[in-house]
Order: C-alpha cells, then sequence, then structure tokens
C-alpha cells in the first residue's frame, strides 16, 4: 500500500471514530500459544498467522527459533516503525529509509526463579528498553524527521504497554 492509500485509510478511520467514539475501544484478536514440546511453542492468531519461538541451546531449547523475549522486542520495534509509517503517510512525508532497532537487558536469574547473592528476588522481566530508529526522506529536514519520531513513540500501543503497564489477570485451568 503506498502512502496516499495508507493516508487515505487512515483519515477514514478518523471520520468513523470521529463520529462513533465508541467504536474505537474493542477486544484485540487473542493468540493462542502452543506447547509442541520441548522449549518449542507455537503461537496463532485469528487471522491466520503463526509465530514458533524456542530458547536458546544454554537454557534447554533448540536455539533455533526466536526466544519470545526477542519477540517482545521484535514487536516494540515493529510497532513503532509502523507508527511512523502511518504518520509519515499522513503528513506526506515519502520515506526513504526506516529502521528501528529495539535493545533491553535481562537477568537470566530472574527467569530461572533464582535470588541475587544477597538473597533479594532478581526480576524476570527485560529492562532498560531502548529504541534505535533511522530514518530519512528525501527534501525532509533531519530535525522534522526526529520530531515525528518523538511524537510517534508517545502513541506506539507496544511502547506504551511497556511505559504504563496494563493489568495482567491469569486463569488456569487443567484437565
Amino acid at each position: 500500500m503506498n502512502e496516499a492509500n495508507i493516508a487515505g485509510a487512515l483519515q477514514r478511520v478518523r471520520s468513523v471514530l470521529q463520529r462513533r467514539p465508541d467504536a474505537a475501544d474493542h477486544v484485540d484478536d487473542p493468540v493462542r500459544a502452543c506447547w509442541k514440546g520441548g522449549m518449542h511453542v507455537v503461537s496463532h492468531g485469528e487471522r491466520g498467522f503463526q509465530v514458533a519461538t524456542d530458547m536458546p541451546r544454554e537454557l534447554g531449547g533448540g536455539g533455533v527459533e526466536i526466544t519470545p523475549g526477542s519477540l517482545l522486542r521484535a514487536g516494540l520495534a515493529a510497532c513503532l516503525a509502523t507508527r511512523i509509517a502511518m504518520e509519515a503517510a499522513e503528513r506526506g512525508v515519502a520515506l526513504a529509509r526506516l529502521e528501528v532497532i529495539a535493545t533491553s537487558r535481562s537477568d537470566v536469574r530472574g527467569l530461572l526463579a533464582m535470588p541475587a547473592v544477597d538473597g533479594a528476588p532478581v526480576p524476570p522481566e527485560p529492562r532498560d528498553f531502548e529504541l534505535q530508529v533511522s530514518i530519512a526522506a528525501a527534501g525532509v529536514d533531519p530535525s522534522q524527521l526526529e520530531e515525528m519520531v518523538r511524537a510517534c513513540q508517545r502513541s506506539s500501543p507496544v511502547a506504551a504497554a511497556l511505559r504504563h503497564p496494563a493489568t495482567l489477570r491469569i486463569e488456569a485451568s487443567g484437565s
């Protein structure tokens, strides 16, 4: 889809939501993760996608598929890149390059429920997330592109979820 088509689609959605703001709040498509043995898990979405994950060999996995943590970073980077592409299309900016690299730090002891040397719990979550954006558009001042990136990161849903964690409810049922 080219920039004009994207901008047109976004304008149509904005128009509908201005008339019917209640249509904006919806339940996101569920994703089902199915264990396939070992550390291999395959997640399926209702729209037909499939993503396989695995763990590194050092943690008992096969080391072939993306790890769940890498998938989180991929989602973070892809969400911001998508939001920037949307904004660029609406502003009439023809992007020549857009790349987002997401990094974070993790302590494996948290994943393994191991305490720190002092006995304190080690948090399992990744921390110190960083997004590095490389962007270019012919005839557009780099400072304008940087401003657009900053504006987009504020409305990138995955980045917002990391900044403002939502409630997580877990229901377990055994059979």
